[in-house]
């Protein structure tokens, strides 16, 4: 499909469901503990959805070709789960990690974001691979400008994935976003600086690493849709959304308790 350029009331539109998303990550965030389930997560984060924001929870339902409905409100992918754990009985325990992506649909108009959590007391080196999946996330947004290309953001992403020893997920990537869910272009999370798609001012895409502790191969459990890494090891991910600005970026998922740049990154944003 061709690239949609936003303007205006839409960009405004987007602005809105971006800070929505990003503010049920809030609302969450001390639920995130031993002990409680995915599922119940899922139930909390869809009633604040529904009843408090007027927002509409955009996985619920979904069925993209090829795919069974999505049955849950938000995905929650634990350990070495990489993207679309589907939440149920399933306990969080002490040492856990897990990923909480998060699409709400206001006015027509979609905002998407994740954020990994540490779950109580968590070993060095799943926090080390939590720290670096962030840090790539915000290296890709940092390319973000007019000119640049997607090729950029996946080489830069790449490039930090690997000089700590982790690989990139190559098979799901980031998307442009607005009306619909998933719009193009794609955003891969690895590839060659000055390939790919120019940036315009208009364009909003989501950036999403998925950074694995062993090898980046995958797989689809039975359900239809939790992927998780083939050798089992630790996998984790952050996602933003994107817009593109005459003179360089602007985060839209960004809300009072969003995390911010690293300040130890190298560069401006």
């Amino acid at each position: 499909m061709p690239i949609t350029i936003k303007k205006g009331d839409e960009i405004a539109a987007m602005r809105v469901a971006g800070r929505l998303a990003s503010e049920v990550l809030d609302f969450i965030t001390p639920m995130v503990i031993p002990g409680v389930t995915t599922g119940e997560l899922d139930r909390l984060c869809h009633d604040y959805m529904v009843d408090v924001q007027g927002t509409i929870p955009a996985p619920l339902h979904y069925a993209p070709p090829g795919y069974p409905p999505y049955p849950k409100s938000i995905c929650t992918s634990i350990n070495q789960q990489i993207c679309h754990g589907i939440p149920g009985e399933r306990v969080l325990k002490d040492g856990d990690i897990v990923n909480l992506d998060i699409t709400v649909i206001k006015d027509g108009f979609h905002g998407d974001t994740s954020r990994t959590f540490l779950v109580g007391d968590v070993s060095i080196a799943a926090r080390h691979l939590t720290e670096v999946t962030f840090e790539c996330m915000w290296l890709g947004i940092d390319q973000v400008r007019p000119g640049a290309r997607v090729g950029d953001i996946g080489a830069v992403i790449q490039r930090h994935a690997h000089a700590n020893g982790y690989s990139v997920v190559h098979e799901y990537c980031g998307h442009g976003i607005g009306r619909e869910f998933h719009e193009d272009p794609q955003i891969m999370h690895f590839g060659t600086a000055g390939t790919g798609v120019s940036f315009v001012p208009g364009m909003i895409f989501t950036i999403e690493p998925m950074i694995n502790a062993g090898r980046r191969h995958v797989r689809q459990l039975g359900d239809g849709w939790t992927i998780v890494t083939r050798d089992r090891s630790l996998s984790a991910q952050w996602e933003h959304t994107v817009l593109v600005t005459e003179t360089g970026h602007e985060v839209l998922t960004v809300s009072a308790g969003a995390r911010p740049r690293p300040s130890s990154l190298p560069g401006k944003p």
